[in-house]
């Protein structure tokens, strides 16, 4: 087993021991050659290493296809041929209807999925943009810190070549209408689509984002889209009149930038910055209403029609992004603004936000306030993270953006209530007319109860008023969380449903002429509501086409929004042809707009199968997450499989206390459907499919097939079983199994470790990690086993290239790993026995090392037994001494054989982590 092809080979021939004996685990015997391979020094680390990066460039390459497949055509005349092709020709009416609403918000977000190094996510990039080979090069490195200014250059870099893919399609659209219509075409403000971040934004379960940092972030924006408007102008015309403003405009705006980089903790820093700020000063730009004015009007007497184009498109990003990247998202949690909007209106604590009285009273409130000044001292002395956000808001409407709104979400919302408390704080601050206030559903409890919460909260006379000032109803909805709690299927249907009902609020309350901009939040693995198999699916999962048909009956305007998450979702964003080639595929097939004239679809009309299907699925589910053994499972290693991909902490802060064991609960939702894809089977997507359909077959195999939407959610499962093994699974559980310990060098074939055997098999005899993946793997094989017989019932119209080829490419991924882990279990057992140190014993650090909390066990480690010591000869002393001797100078040895191995062999493990999430598709 020289190669990876020899591996490979060797899984596929004891795949075949598996028809002989059918608990046979392939993985795991792998993993066992391999561990006696690397103990009798028949292999090392650095055969180990190269391996992985065989493997490594395999997996970045197989990211690399996907990313092309997704968006494919990539060239930009394929790419303007496409757009051409779906262009009206006829009703200019009908054209402006079409492209002057965004036909998608895209909001790029700080989810910790910075899984790639910048230099790997290049090289996916490049094969994919361009067929660049990918090599080794990218490979090994050290991975950079995932700080907030980090994730923000990131997102920033995305956003632009975002930005100048819209501005070519922007570009496409006036030619085509100045082509079609040379009588009209000035009339046409096309706005394809609108960007947006929360990165430095986003307060809910963080406390490192200062609102200094917000500022300085929004400043660091402003002056560069300044800096990019100028570029495009001076493209245009290097002489452009405009350029003499909008140059030093640029320039001032980073001025401010770099004084909000500061520390402003001291009140007089804070003065002097924020008074730059706020004074009058002949280079400060607060709207670009007249600079899109000049730019139109330009254009209608240009007599060049190449540069009338261009002086439009320009317009049209201005229009777009007004003084920034893009919008900004604050968002906050509901217990923020609970306790804040208590301070105001219930000192006393007397009044229960869920009761209907509260809501009288709110609306009471709002009616009587009166709104308030602020300045950047009541800023910075504000105690309330909620308030703070409002006045932060107040600020850069006054002194940065006066025109671009503001988006306010709000975490775990589930009372109306909480709507008009933000309500309440954005008129206080006097900014209700600029700041769109976005409830988020996600939790079971928030999906199950959403209708009744949007029926009431619509038909509030304050929120109707409210609703009408800003022009749009904004919610928004989170697969993420909804998928770790009832399932990936279950959470699509129940927010389609809960998108369904908000239509019918709107309608039933009149307000059909204001629009609904539904922000629809998902990750890009399929456990996290990413649909894997083409872009049309991608769009509908997250806003099918039953929900925008509902809209589209009532006449309601749609504005779809969906997140592109952090690194991996920055991905479709990281070269310009992509993210041309991304633009062009979301316009053709138009996600705001809905064919209203078509089949009904069986799977709404047999309520009495699909509801049932619906109801089985979420409750197996819901069994997986409150079951002891799924728990026991999933928190089995810690989060010790996974790379940092973020800023953002990965345990709730309200438990960072927790040491031994964690719940579900204490873990967010990217990482626990991470270590789903790590430990080889994506629960949240497949489990409870089988079981649902449990002897009725035939029945619902037939409602799957005939209906559109049941075939969609069919291919996302099959696209996750294609990549699931439930003998991984249960390989898993094998490394604590005491049994395999004590057995391994029974025959004498491995002598050398019988101590280390020993110690491992009576330590981990009372360890329940074996039992509880055993009945884990037990419980997912009798379902797949039903999965396998609906599926026998329902075309597989999307089967996923290279299945196999992938399966054994995770295979021998799980394989070395496992054989990884036995090293450094076998090396922790080895290390002499030192005397308890500050409350930390040996069996603690074999704990630490069994759940994969390395670099702790290192540290132990490294106390009890240092490589340094004072040394005797830094004193200048006249009386001599035998003492020390030299024989405890230091414990290279212990480095050497134990330590140091531990610690490569955890590196090399977490580049596995990666190499299979790049199979997967994403991290998390």
């Amino acid at each position: 087993m020289s190669g990876v092809a020899d591996l490979t080979q060797r899984l596929q021939d004891l795949h075949q021991r598996t028809v002989e004996t059918p608990q046979f685990n392939p993985v795991f015997q792998l993993a066992h050659e391999l561990s006696r391979k690397l103990e009798g020094g028949e292999m090392t680390l650095d055969d180990f290493e190269a391996l992985i990066a065989e493997l490594e460039v395999a997996a970045l390459e197989e990211r690399a296809d996907r990313l092309e497949c997704m968006v494919a055509p990539i060239g930009s005349d394929a790419n303007e041929a496409a757009l051409a092709e779906a262009l009206e020709k006829d009703d200019f009416a009908k054209f402006r209807q079409q492209w002057e609403r965004p036909q998608l918000h895209a909001v790029f977000t700080a989810h910790p999925t910075f899984l790639l190094t910048p230099e790997q996510s290049d090289a996916v990039a490049s094969a994919a943009s361009h067929g660049t080979p990918i090599t080794s090069d990218c490979i090994g490195g050290e991975r950079p810190e995932v700080t907030l200014s980090y994730e923000h250059d990131r997102a920033m870099r995305a956003i632009a070549h975002a930005q100048d893919a819209r501005d070519a399609i922007v570009a496409q659209l006036l030619s085509h209408a100045q082509k079609q219509w040379p009588d009209q075409w000035h009339e046409l403000a096309p706005l394809p689509f609108r960007f947006a971040s929360w990165v430095g934004y986003d307060m809910d379960g963080r406390t490192d984002i200062t609102w200094s940092n917000s500022i300085g972030f929004r400043l660091t924006e402003k002056a560069e889209r300044l800096s990019r408007y100028v570029a495009s102008l001076e493209v245009i015309d290097a002489d452009h009149a405009l350029l003499s403003e909008l140059r030093p405009a640029a320039d001032y705006a980073a001025e401010r930038a770099e004084d909000f980089s500061a520390d402003l903790s001291d009140p007089a820093a804070l003065s002097v910055a924020a008074n730059r700020l706020t004074a009058s000063d002949p280079r400060k730009l607060l709207s670009l209403s007249r600079y899109i004015d000049a730019l139109e009007d330009e254009a209608k007497t240009s007599d060049d029609a190449k540069r009338a184009v261009a002086l439009k498109t320009l317009a049209a990003a201005m229009r777009a992004d007004g003084l920034g990247m893009g919008w900004i998202h604050f968002r906050v949690n509901a217990k923020q603004l609970h306790n804040a909007i208590r301070r105001r209106i219930d000192p006393d604590g007397n009044l229960d936000l869920a009761s209907k009285g509260a809501v009288v009273h709110l609306n009471r409130a709002i009616e009587q306030i009166e709104p308030r000044r602020s300045n950047f001292g009541a800023l910075a002395i504000e105690a309330s993270t909620a308030i703070r956000q409002f006045l932060a808001m107040a600020q850069i409407l006054a002194h940065i953006d006066e025109d671009a709104p503001i988006r306010m979400l709000i975490a775990e919302c589930e009372e109306p209530a909480t709507v008009l408390a933000a309500l309440y704080f954005a008129k206080l601050f006097g900014i209700e007319d600029k700041v769109d206030v976005s409830p988020l559903f996600e939790t079971e409890t928030a999906l199950e109860h959403g209708g009744r919460f949007l029926d009431e909260l619509l038909a509030e006379p304050v929120y109707q008023e409210y609703a009408k000032k800003r022009g749009r109803v904004a919610i928004q909805t989170g697969f993420s969380d909804a998928g770790r709690f009832v399932g990936q299927i279950p959470a699509s249907l129940a927010i389609e449903r809960l998108q369904g009902r908000l239509a019918a609020a709107i309608d039933d309350n009149g307000l059909n002429y204001v629009a609904a901009l539904i922000f629809n939040t998902h990750g890009e693995s399929m456990g996290r509501g990413a649909h894997p198999t083409k872009m049309a699916d991608r769009l509908e999962w997250a806003l099918s086409p039953w929900a925008r048909r509902r809209f589209a009956r009532a006449g309601i305007p749609l504005e779809p929004e969906v997140s592109f998450q952090g690194g991996d979702g920055y991905l479709w964003f990281s070269t310009p042809e992509l993210a041309r080639a991304m633009l062009t595929r979301i316009a053709v097939l138009r996600p705001a707009q809905a064919d209203t004239d078509v089949p009904k679809d069986v799977f709404y009309q047999r309520t009495d199968l699909s509801l049932d299907f619906y109801r089985a699925v979420k409750e197996h589910q819901r069994d997986h997450l409150e079951s002891r053994t799924y728990s026991r499972a999933i928190t089995a290693f810690g989060l010790g499989l996974l790379n940092s991909t973020g800023s953002r902490v990965s345990r709730r802060q309200s438990d960072l206390s927790a040491d031994r064991e964690m719940s579900l609960r204490q873990i967010r939702a990217i990482p626990h459907n991470s270590i789903l894809q790590q430990l080889g089977y994506p629960v949240n997507v497949i489990a409870g499919i089988g079981e649902a359909a449990d002897g009725n077959y035939e029945e619902i195999g037939a409602l799957l097939a005939e209906s559109p939407r049941g075939r969609e959610l069919v291919r996302l499962v099959r696209a996750a079983n294609a990549l699931a093994s439930v003998k991984t699974v249960a390989a898993h559980g094998e490394l604590f199994n005491s049994a395999y310990w004590a057995s391994r060098p029974y025959r004498g074939t491995e002598g050398h470790l019988t101590a280390a055997c020993q110690a491992l098999s009576e330590y981990l005899v009372k360890d329940d990690r074996v039992g509880t993946f055993r009945r884990l793997a037990s419980r997912l094989r009798v379902d797949a086993m039903k999965l396998h017989r609906l599926l026998d019932h329902v075309p597989d119209d999307a089967p996923t290239d290279n299945r196999e080829d992938k399966r054994r490419m995770i295979g021998v991924l799980q394989s070395l790993r496992l054989a990884l882990l036995q090293a450094m279990f076998i090396r922790a057992v080895s290390v002499p026995v030192f005397s308890r140190a500050n409350d930390v014993s040996r069996d603690d650090v074999l704990e630490m090392v069994f759940t994969l909390r390395i670099d702790d066990a290192l540290a132990q480690l490294r106390r009890a037994y240092p490589t340094h010591f004072p040394r005797i000869a830094r004193f200048d002393l006249t009386e001599p001494t035998d003492w020390p001797d030299g024989s405890d100078e230091g414990y290279e040895a212990i480095h050497r054989d134990y330590i140091d191995p531990i610690e490569r062999a955890y590196g090399l493990s977490l580049r596995i982590t990666t190499a299979i999430a790049n199979v997967f598709g994403a991290h998390g």
